[in-house]
């Protein structure tokens, strides 16, 4: 064949496309080429190499220099982030190398030179100087890109198909812009309002990154007109009170009674910050349309609300659109020292692509100030970016000028369209500044002189858009002073409303949801809740869940536990797993949901569940519970990844959103949950105190001392109760099946929502005397103490009050050695402790001197320090315990049985008080 120079267009063209395939994927070239293109000198004379086996290619310096193009635009795609206008009161940090063309092998004798290499970009043959406006358009004026890690093909060419309209450069009509100024202008006005009415009060104002408002406005408009129906959105405190007014259409009135400080109106009602309280509203866009607004409530433990916001989400997406998950979009905002500083964000990321955590992407807007309280961001972060978590999914980022509020809209619009196409998460880096210190009462220049004293000289982003607009007689020069005169107004007019109020009433956030059921005190949740389930039904579930498919095929040992649990029911021995399975499936069959996550839980840790069972070939999953006849709720169990922090945090947010689901956390070890002690202490134990929110979340903690060592021994029980107060949840500790059994029905059954601790046990799983009957499921109901069933009041000597597997090992001692003077009574819920039960039994054993109470933790853990505060008869009690230790059980299992012993022995002889 014969020789080619390729002096033409479209060879030109071909090598430089080959040439941008090897930058980005080196391997998915020829070898010959991708040798050709490694030890290629770019500006020396031409090169020879084979394109096929008769095919010799003469490469002139012109195609040389197209391949140089090709560097410098890859170096933009790749690099050009780091060389933006996107800090509004400082100057970028130095980069090298720079995207300066002397990098890439060209010389500003070329710029006037037309390359063919714009063919590849769709923008046809350019100088090289068109080329590079074009490009510094693109990836370095207000918005930097980060994108070129993105492994789809697909995402990667609408990523850059989308840049290259109008060169990434916002284009908005008059009346667009006019809107933006309007929102900017309440995001101004807003702040300076309360600036002058509340001075010196904490307000964690938004001014430096006021147009966040214009841009979440825009997010809402479009995310409508795309076919999103719900609109969830968590943020921390900054800029939450104008997000709430201008955003989500909180009343200002509402605002300023939590501003002056006024009681509450419900009596038993602690309430929380201003900044921190939820909403809830319905808005009607500018076309027409319905959405539903949510901005969660959340604590001052920053990032804690983006766990929560994610299993709100999810909730309503099983809930009401299951067909179409993309309805209901996640909105997370961060700050920059938190998204960077807090590991919990890095457990949300890893749950975007999970089957039980997915929502089909999330928007994530960090509000930079660039200073963390008082941190300077070199101090905390060791990457370039605060958003470089997003490289974990491979999630673009875009990085914004707050300054520049068109620029803020057309990423937000951006973004909204990334997640809606690919069901994928993306950041928007908002870069801007904090106007005064972490709170308005603090001090910054003591921290950041040299910052705040060019804070001080800034104009505010309104001012900066509205000289823009008015260079374009786009508005006036009083238009501006027209829009904050009139808005200030209204502001005025909601203080006057709010002053003529004495109390706050503070509005439950998802209170539709929640319309059917009422917050209730200590003595309703004492009372009787009907939880019996007829035989046939339980036999009917029962052939459900001991049947496989019989064409696919199992391993032998689960097809005999499968089957099992035919046996146990036909012989009316009904173990845990069988309590479980039965509670759900009526609860299932009822019409309510059963969401159950965490690690391993479909199998269980202990191997007792098996929920879900594999085929032997193919690992289908087959989950029996789906398989009940007529209409029922939805059976759901995940093995989460292996996270606490975050996991919890999100099925608080699904139990948050959807009262008629059971919603169960279960630990692999009931102390692992410590894990996720923001989410106890912020949320699970005080929600409905500070935000009026209900919350029925089941967390199953597995505890027992059996020799394990100190970190798979104690669920921590003590650290539940002592957060236990005012009606605020139940805590149980069950001996049971059947109790087990009531107890997670009467969690659906009530009509009311509290969180349910439950430790659960381990060695019971396959304990022969922890078994019950279908009687006991059919007749019976929630014990919250189950009393001596055996020994005789008149002939008891020592009444020993226990909680839990401890039962069973004293139990088995008093078998043993005959001492049917020791009546064993058990405290199945620890909270609300069931004081008239208690001294129900104290009264019938009233001729009993010796009275115990009984655990096998350490005395200064457990339940024992929790009965002396709520029981003063307790404070009579001899006490049978471990000593008191650091760790909660010994890792030697000689000396862990030996304590163990002791306290047994102790229970039963009051003269061996020697345990160790």
């Amino acid at each position: 064949m014969d020789k080619y120079s390729f002096l033409n267009a479209a060879h030109t063209a071909y090598f430089a496309d080959l040439y941008d395939q090897y930058l980005k994927n080196p391997d998915s070239v020829e070898p010959s080429w991708r040798a050709f293109f490694q030890g290629y000198d770019f500006g020396t004379e031409e090169y020879a190499i084979d394109i096929d086996n008769d095919t010799v290619v003469h490469v002139p310096k012109n195609v040389q220099k197209e391949f140089q193009v090709i560097k410098l635009i890859d170096g933009y795609r790749n690099r050009g982030h780091l060389f933006t206008k996107t800090n509004p009161v400082r100057g970028r940090r130095k980069y090298e190398p720079t995207l300066e063309i002397e990098n890439f092998g060209l010389s500003k004798t070329d710029l006037s030179t037309v390359f063919n290499a714009g063919e590849v970009l769709g923008i046809g043959s350019q100088t090289l100087q068109q080329i590079i406006r074009h490009f510094e358009n693109i990836y370095c004026d207000s918005i930097g890109v980060e994108y070129m890690y993105v492994r789809e093909p697909e995402e990667l060419k609408w990523i850059q198909n989308r840049l290259n309209i109008n060169d990434n450069q916002p284009n908005f009509s008059a009346d667009q812009k006019k809107h933006i100024l309007k929102k900017l202008n309440e995001a101004v006005s807003f702040e300076s309002f309360l600036h002058t009415k509340y001075v010196g009060q904490k307000r964690f104002s938004l001014e430096g990154g006021e147009s966040l408002i214009p841009g979440l406005d825009a997010l809402i408009e479009q995310a409508a007109e795309a076919g999103v129906k719900e609109f969830v959105m968590g943020m921390a405190h900054r800029g939450r009170l104008s997000t709430l007014t201008n955003i989500f259409g909180k009343s200002a009135k509402d605002i300023f009674s939590e501003f002056d400080g006024k009681d509450y109106e419900e009596k038993v009602f602690d309430g929380d910050v201003k900044y921190h309280l939820g909403w809830t509203s319905s808005r009607k866009t500018d076309t027409g349309k319905e959405i539903k607004l949510s901005i969660a409530p959340n604590p001052s433990h920053l990032e804690t609300v983006g766990a929560v916001v994610q299993g709100i989400v999810r909730s309503k997406q099983d809930k009401y659109y299951s067909n179409n998950f993309s309805q209901v979009l996640p909105i997370v905002v961060h700050g920059d020292a938190a998204i960077a500083g807090q590991g919990l964000v890095y457990e949300i990321v890893q749950m975007v692509q999970l089957d039980g955590y997915k929502t089909n992407g999330t928007i994530h807007i960090v509000v930079n100030n660039q200073v963390g309280f008082t941190t300077n961001y070199l101090d905390a972060r060791s990457g370039t970016y605060c958003t470089d978590i997003a490289k974990v999914t491979l999630s673009p980022v875009l990085h914004v000028n707050a300054d520049d509020a068109e620029a803020v809209v057309h990423a937000m619009t951006f973004a909204l369209d990334f997640r809606m196409k690919f069901k994928r998460d993306v950041f928007i880096d908002l870069l801007g500044y904090r106007k005064y210190g972490h709170n308005e009462g603090d001090e910054p220049r003591f921290t950041q002189p040299k910052l705040y004293k060019a804070i001080a000289k800034h104009a505010n982003p309104r001012d900066i858009y509205a000289e823009k607009l008015l260079a374009s007689n786009i508005i006036n020069k009083d238009y501006v002073k027209e829009l904050e005169v009139a808005y200030k107004a209204k502001l005025e007019e909601k203080l006057e409303d709010s002053r003529k109020e004495d109390k706050t009433i503070i509005t439950p956030f998802m209170q539709d949801e929640w319309s059917d059921y009422t917050r209730v005190n200590e003595k309703v949740m004492m009372e009787s809740v009907n939880t019996k389930v007829d035989s046939k039904t339980l036999a009917a579930i029962t052939k459900v869940i001991s049947n496989l498919p019989e064409d696919k095929k199992f391993i032998r040992k689960i097809e005999r536990l499968i089957q099992s649990r035919q046996t146990m029911f036909d012989n009316n021995k009904l173990d845990w797993a069988m309590a479980e399975h039965l509670a759900y499936g009526s609860l299932l069959k009822e019409g309510f949901d059963v969401r159950i996550s965490g690690q391993d839980v479909e199998r269980g840790t202990f191997s007792h569940r098996h929920a879900v069972v594999k085929v032997e070939e193919s690992e289908e999953e087959i989950v029996l519970l789906n398989n009940l006849e007529g209409e029922h709720g939805r059976f759901d169990i995940y093995n989460s990844l292996l996270s606490e922090y975050g996991v919890v945090g999100f099925d608080y947010g699904y139990a948050m959103a959807n009262p008629k689901a059971l919603t169960i956390w279960e630990a692999q070890f009931g102390d692992f949950s410590n894990g996720a002690q923001i989410m106890l202490d912020q949320y699970i134990s005080c929600g409905e105190d500070k935000w009026k929110t209900q919350n029925g979340l089941v967390m199953l903690l597995p505890h027992g001392y059996e020799g394990q060592g100190a970190e798979h021994s104690s669920g921590r029980m003590e650290r539940y109760l002592q957060l236990c107060a005012k009606s605020n949840m139940f805590v149980a500790n069950c001996t049971n099946p059947a109790n087990m059994f009531h107890l997670l029905r009467r969690q659906m059954l009530a009509n009311f929502r509290k969180p349910l601790i439950v430790f659960t046990p381990k060695s019971l799983l396959r304990h022969p005397k922890c078994v019950s009957t279908v009687q006991d499921f059919t007749n019976g109901e929630f014990q919250m103490l189950i009393n001596e069933e055996v020994v005789k009041p008149k002939e008891t000597k020592t009444l020993v009050f226990v909680s839990g597997k401890f039962y069973y090992d004293l139990l088995e001692r008093r078998e043993e050695t005959e001492r049917n003077d020791v009546a064993l009574v058990r405290i199945e819920q620890l909270f609300p402790l069931p004081l008239n039960e208690i001294r129900s039994v104290l009264k019938e054993y009233s001729n009993v001197k010796d009275i115990v109470w009984a655990q096998e933790e350490p005395r200064n853990m457990g339940a024992y320090s929790h009965m002396l505060m709520n029981l003063d008869e307790a404070k009579t009690f001899r006490t049978a315990s471990r000593r008191p230790y650091s760790a909660p059980a010994a890792g030697s299992s000689t000396r862990s049985k030996k304590r163990h012993q002791e306290v047994i022995d102790f229970v039963f002889d009051a003269s061996k008080n020697n345990q160790r």
